[in-house]
């Protein structure tokens, strides 16, 4: 599964007006270059972690289903072991979506511009793509995720450790396995959570300071810290990334290509009579929330 990391590290090295022209008629490479710029950008692929894959439109799924059986017995020598039905979840179903963004790249902008004809457009349409589905996940995750832990303002470590370890152990007293190990934060909230660590002294030298490397998410208390533009409210969200959900992408259609695991896919169509490519991003995916009772929201902490 591809990382979480910002900021990104971009394509290094400087192209020949030749080499522009020859990726723009390749599909493959374009597609390998709009990975390359949102692999490691899409939040929604680090909180629903799940590689799904949906086929005619959509998908059908369980949701709420225990992790666990019946508990174990005592077994006589030679008897035949108890046998457990586990009891399947709720069967839902969810219809993808085609998010997607065309652009033109004029034969007259890569002789004028070089490299930056090629990079900031499929930039922009990275970003573009990223954004509308990290919004939509967001959405789809606060609305099916209703359980909530009331906490003390969050003014200290100590207060912040405090609701971490309530928090999870109010997960765990529900008996379904939930490991909650992923805090999400809007952008002003995250800030403040990091200067509580940094006058704390508490943060980890070097690379490891989040503070420092800049790298998103940090792993502070025992569990993940992670932020993003499309996270809303004031409120943290504490969720257990490997139960939330996943992302469920569909492939179809003839043309496109993709690279990476992120779901993207790009296509570069020529179009002779304006002398110009016709580049397109796109992702065919709905977010799913399989366990609704593998995250919560902390109200009180006052951020």
């Amino acid at each position: 599964m591809a990382s979480y990391t910002y900021p990104i590290a971009h394509p290094s090295g400087t192209l020949t007006e030749a080499q522009i022209h020859s990726i723009l008629s390749n599909n493959q490479v374009v597609a390998k270059k709009v990975a390359t710029l949102a692999d490691q950008k899409f939040l929604s692929d680090y909180l629903l972690s799940a590689r799904l894959t949906a086929q005619g439109g959509g998908i059908f799924y369980e949701s709420g289903e225990s992790v666990f059986g019946t508990a174990p017995e005592q077994v006589a020598a030679g008897a035949e072991y108890p046998l457990t039905v586990l009891s399947p979840g709720e069967i839902l179903a969810a219809k993808t979506v085609k998010w997607g963004r065309d652009t033109l790249i004029t034969d007259e902008r890569i002789a004028q511009s070089g490299q930056a004809a090629l990079d900031r457009p499929l930039l922009r349409l990275a970003n573009s793509v990223v954004k509308t589905v990290d919004a939509t996940a967001w959405g789809v995750i606060t609305t099916k995720v209703t359980n909530t832990y009331a906490s003390a303002a969050w003014s200290s470590i100590g207060a912040i450790t405090t609701a971490i370890l309530a928090a999870q152990a109010q997960a765990d007293a529900l008996g379904l396995g939930i490991n909650l190990d992923t805090v999400a934060l809007p952008g002003t909230a995250y800030a403040k959570v990091m200067g509580l660590f940094l006058t704390a002294g508490v943060l980890p030298r070097e690379n490891a300071n989040p503070i420092l490397s800049g790298e998103v998410p940090a792993n502070l208390l025992g569990v993940n810290w992670v932020t993003g533009s499309t996270v809303t409210g004031s409120d943290p969200w504490f969720i257990d990334r490997e139960q939330l959900g996943g992302m469920a992408d569909e492939k179809h259609g003839t043309g496109y290509a993709s690279a990476g695991d992120t779901g993207a896919e790009a296509k570069s169509i020529r179009d002779d009579e304006k002398d110009a490519y016709r580049v397109r991003a796109r992702r065919v995916t709905v977010p799913v929330v399989l366990e609704p009772q593998a995250g919560l929201k902390i109200t009180g902490a006052s951020l």
